[in-house]
């Protein structure tokens, strides 16, 4: 396996997100004091199992249903995926230290939820806030955009009698629904729906590609070019630098201090089903996964096929809420909403999110170069780097080690060992995610721009045959490979 094949096989599972994210206790919005106590009492009730989740079962929810991304190498799958779980690990360290120190001071977060900016600004100061403020809140702005993309692309292969850009003006109306959601709470069924939903189009591409067995001449040279290594590379560290909502998530937990174990056990089950996948799809298609910009077009229609492409279409929805929601909230606590109880005025709030995600959507409806343009720009700073550097900076002095509300894990008990990791995580992702997946992914984009244009009607779409349209069962053709 190598990095770009599968990668560019865009989004038969999709990255949620945002991995979405990974985050703390007691109270986000919308959750009154008799709801928090009716859950610590035990009692059982339809509205609390399905509308307001705060386990640590619910966060797991989270984070496994929202990792699941596109197929890729093997090696990089397992590397960016540990590196992103020691992250994860370390942005839920600062949330815990901030939220202490907050705490002795008599700071009480009733009706507000803490996110990851807010945490940088109580640790480091002003400038650490403006930066985690841009590139998280661009990140998520495009992490929405991305699955707005991916459910036009999808449902393409379901119906094509609309084009690409017809079903994305129709996706961007349903998922602008997700602002009536308040909180990361409200996530609890459709978190488990969507583990459901990948889980289950995962094994659907491992035994469908096993089922239909190797295409004639099939050939596994991966990528010749540079170019499409490093943006398969750099989109794998985009699907498991999902964690940009950890902090949200987190504050949503009764019990924060356990996420860092939860992301991890996320990420490996996650591993359970990209990695038989990827390796099933590649040993049957092999190269053509690099000329086909969709997995499920490699397949022949069928009932099993549209069933996993409907729920992938349910998933997008979900993980667009989920990368939307902290954008809700950074919008509310702008225009002074995000304290009031009124879902109906915290919704029509939220709407002015929704309009340039959409518009977004339907100027760069190019999946694939997005994610790794994304990827190497935004993700490699907001998941990667500055959670790093901030843990360092942090705790660089002796009593704020001393001090600490979370000491070093119990594998890597030296603080100077978890320093010599951020160094690497760093320089790592600084040289190859932003340095050679930037060059790589910016790249790809200009291409694709200069070869469909903006406001592309059907990007990549097959071309129809006017009399004798393709029998039913045949896989579509390759689009056009640039």
């Amino acid at each position: 396996m190598v990095p770009g094949e599968p990668a560019e096989a865009e989004d038969a599972i999709v990255a949620a997100d945002f991995a979405n994210g990974k985050e703390g206790e007691a109270r986000a919005m919308g959750v009154e004091d008799g709801e928090r106590q009716e859950q610590h009492a035990g009692g059982f009730s339809m509205k609390s199992l399905l509308w307001h989740g705060g386990s640590v079962w619910d966060a797991w929810f989270s984070c496994a249903s929202n990792q699941l991304g596109m197929l890729s190498g093997v090696l990089l799958q397992v590397f960016y995926g540990l590196m992103g779980s020691w992250t994860a690990y370390l942005i839920s360290v600062l949330y815990v230290e901030y939220r202490a120190r907050k705490e002795k001071e008599g700071v009480s977060f009733k009706n507000h939820v803490i996110q990851w900016f807010e945490v940088l600004d109580g640790l480091l100061g002003p400038y650490w806030k403006a930066a985690g403020l841009a590139f998280n809140c661009t990140f998520l702005l495009f992490g929405s955009v991305i699955q707005l993309i991916a459910c036009a692309s999808n449902i393409y292969y379901i119906n094509d009698r609309l084009d690409k850009r017809t079903w994305t003006y129709i996706f961007g109306a349903c998922c602008a629904t997700t602002v009536f959601i308040p909180s990361f709470h409200n996530y609890r069924v459709w978190s488990f729906l969507g583990l459901g939903m990948t889980t289950y189009t995962a094994w659907y591409l491992t035994i469908a590609a096993v089922v239909h067995g190797q295409v004639d001449g099939v050939t596994h040279s991966g990528p010749n070019k540079l170019v499409l290594y490093f943006t398969g590379a750099t989109n794998i560290l985009y699907t498991f630098g999902g964690h940009a909502v950890t902090v949200e998530i987190m504050h949503a937990m009764w019990k924060p201090r356990k996420f860092k174990y939860i992301y991890l056990a996320a990420t490996l089950y996650v591993f359970t089903l990209t990695l038989p996948s990827a390796a099933a799809v590649y040993w049957a298609f092999g190269d053509a996964l690099l000329t086909h910009s969709n997995a499920f077009s490699l397949l022949p229609r069928s009932g099993w096929r549209d069933a996993a492409v409907i729920l992938m279409l349910i998933h997008q929805f979900i993980t667009f809420g989920f990368a939307c929601t902290p954008l809700y909230f950074v919008w509310e606590k702008v225009i002074g909403v995000h304290d009031t109880r009124s879902v109906l005025l915290r919704a029509l709030a939220r709407l002015p999110i929704v309009v340039p995600i959409w518009f977004l959507a339907i100027v760069f409806p190019f999946f694939g170069p997005i994610n790794s343009a994304v990827g190497a720009l935004l993700v490699s700073f907001t998941v990667y780097i500055i959670p790093a550097v901030a843990h360092m900076l942090t705790y660089r002095s002796a009593s704020a080690r001393l001090n600490a509300a979370e000491k070093p894990p119990f594998f890597l008990p030296s603080w100077t060992g978890v320093f010599a990791v951020n160094a690497f995580v760093v320089a790592w992702v600084l040289v190859v995610g932003f340095g050679l997946g930037g060059w790589a992914s910016v790249t790809n984009f200009v291409k694709q721009i200069d070869t469909f244009g903006l406001f592309a009607k059907c990007y990549q779409c097959p071309p129809k045959a006017p009399h004798a349209p393709a029998a039913a069962g045949a896989p579509l053709p390759a689009p056009p490979h640039h």
